[in-house]
């Protein structure tokens, strides 16, 4: 049921979670002097060095969240209590957070109950030659392995069960036998399965993010035992763009416009699907996912699809107890089980690719944007206390919703500082041979003179692949050269709502969870993202880790 996210070659835009960029046209502020960075942990305040060479002026005044503190109980959640014995149902398995998460339970908890994983395979070994390839055998699981040894193999297989299935069917597609048997076992779904592309196609997307979690929903009021339903969204699915995003779920008719009619929406699909065929079909299939969801004021068919979702569940819930976890931007893990890891060459990945291998030093955007990225392994932590918490049965009547993100903090990422610390880091450890000094990113404030300053430089490449000399004037590109054009506008458009991001994500809910965690809860499930250094996190974490990646060396050295 997981989506690999890659970018893809055409102008699609495949993210896990959502991943978002921004600049302004003019002389950048620089961040890579120091940074002031406020440190509370475990009721110990650490500061470290620093201020920024030149203050950033704020596009909206701070949304300050309140200091933490640890609970003294130290009993806490009770989180370690509450994985033992437990079992699961989790969609979207083989994903980039979902996989994470798998990974934690099992090394922090051996003795949790069974795994149940619902894989779109033909048949029963086809399933579990998938789960095999791309969870059992994933480096992902590195520790794992050193914690089992031989056994290591035998112990995934009594704990992950392959489940055929598909969301997109009546009962989930699972054999009535084998939905029987999970029904009596499990305690806890999780929902981690969802299309990512920003302009997918409107049929693909209604189903996996819409009609998904409401078949889910109908599957879990048959569970005898079910403790708790876990939802993944986004950040960024309420389309608001500037001031603070709150943590309320989403539903047509109060915080969604009540002209929105889901089964409108399918229907319009629908017709489509019957409509148009070939290629033609899903070219048009993106065309009326984008303009249906600006038309209700979302960016892209994603987060518009999302917000659906959310909705749905919001309605159809009955007297099951509902968690929402909304992430921002998911990238490589902070800490576990190792720093760096990364699955496919997703979120900001493709901006800096193409920056560090001297193919594009634009950006449209406004360089002081807000760039509000999470690792995934504190995503993963905060799922887990979340789930913990109530799982326990201390559930309250509402949708209970979890901003998982980092902007809220007293040192909020930019956008211009991620690009001068991958230049930073690039100038060091160049991805190709060729390259010398990179030039500083250049952002641009109007499309016009961004589509302008990209021909100009892909001429210079031509002119100089050509003769060996770069001459300042413009001349006509290459069939070539007018693709790749194409490709850079159409990457600028997709992310361009992003670009520019100003809103805030009120964090009331997570940092109140972190508050009740206990001191050695915040040892194994920490989730404070308010004390990340991200100078060291980018340049010694993050881009050595995507460079893994993206070179195939699998080395966790």
């Amino acid at each position: 049921m997981a989506i690999t996210n890659l970018l893809a070659t055409s102008n699609a835009v495949k993210l896990d979670g959502v991943s978002f960029f921004s600049s302004f046209s003019g002389n950048p502020n620089h961040f890579l002097s120091r940074r002031w960075s406020q440190r509370t942990i475990h009721n110990r305040v650490q500061t470290s060095c620093c201020y920024r060479e030149t203050p950033l002026k704020a596009a909206v005044t701070p949304f300050m969240m309140p200091e933490t503190e640890t609970s003294s109980d130290s009993e806490g959640i009770g989180i370690v209590r509450f994985l033992k014995g437990k079992s699961y149902f989790i969609t979207g398995a083989t994903g980039f957070l979902a996989k994470v998460l798998i990974e934690k339970l099992l090394r922090e908890s051996p003795e949790i109950g069974k795994i149940f994983i619902l894989m779109k395979s033909k048949d029963q070994e086809s399933a579990g030659k998938r789960l095999n390839d791309e969870i059992v055998s994933s480096d992902l699981f590195k520790l794992l392995k050193q914690m089992h040894g031989s056994s290591y193999e035998d112990f995934m297989k009594s704990k992950l069960i392959p489940v055929v299935g598909d969301m997109g069917e009546e009962n989930l597609g699972i054999e009535a036998e084998t939905a029987e048997k999970i029904s009596e076992e499990i305690d806890v779904i999780i929902n981690s399965a969802g299309r990512t592309t920003f302009d997918d196609r409107y049929d693909a997307a209604l189903t996996a993010n819409v009609l998904g979690p409401g078949s889910l929903l109908s599957f879990g009021k048959k569970c005898k035992k079910l403790k708790l339903f876990l939802h993944f969204s986004t950040a960024f699915v309420t389309a608001k763009k500037e001031g603070i995003v709150l943590e309320t779920p989403l539903c047509i008719g109060e915080n969604i416009t009540s002209d929105l009619n889901i089964e409108t929406e399918l229907k319009l699909a629908s017709e489509a699907v019957g409509k148009f065929h070939g290629s033609e079909q899903f070219k048009k299939l993106k065309e009326i996912g984008m303009e249906r969801a600006q038309s209700y004021g979302w960016e892209n068919t994603y987060t518009f699809t999302k917000a659906m979702g959310e909705s749905t569940i919001q309605s159809k819930r009955g007297d099951l107890p509902v968690v929402i976890i909304r992430p921002s931007v998911i990238e490589s893990s902070y800490k576990e089980p190792f720093p760096g890891w990364l699955q496919g060459i997703r979120m900001s990945a493709p901006l800096i690719l193409a920056y560090g291998k001297d193919q594009n030093f634009d950006m449209l955007g406004d360089y002081q944007s807000y760039f509000d990225i999470i690792p995934v392994d504190m995503v993963v932590n905060a799922t887990i206390a979340a789930m913990a918490k109530h799982g326990y049965g201390n559930n309250v009547s509402e949708v209970k919703v979890y901003n998982v993100t980092s902007a809220s903090h007293a040192s909020p990422m930019r956008i211009g500082e991620l690009m001068d610390l991958s230049r930073q880091h690039l100038c060091d450890s160049p991805l190709r041979e060729t390259t010398k000094d990179l030039e500083r990113m250049t952002f641009h404030s109007s499309l016009e003179g961004f589509i302008s300053s990209v021909s100009n430089t892909i001429a210079k490449q031509e002119r100089e692949m050509k003769s060996g000399e770069g001459e300042p004037q413009f001349t006509t590109l290459s069939m070539r050269g007018k693709r790749k054009l194409q490709y850079f506008v159409s990457l600028a458009k997709t992310y361009q709502p992003y670009l520019s991001f100003q809103a805030r994500f009120d964090e009331t809910n997570t940092r109140s969870l972190i508050q009740e965690l206990s001191m050695e809860e915040r040892k194994m499930f920490d989730f404070d993202g308010s004390y990340i250094d991200w100078e060291d996190y980018i340049v010694n974490v993050h881009l050595p880790g995507l460079k893994r990646e993206l070179f195939g060396k699998r080395s966790l050295v």
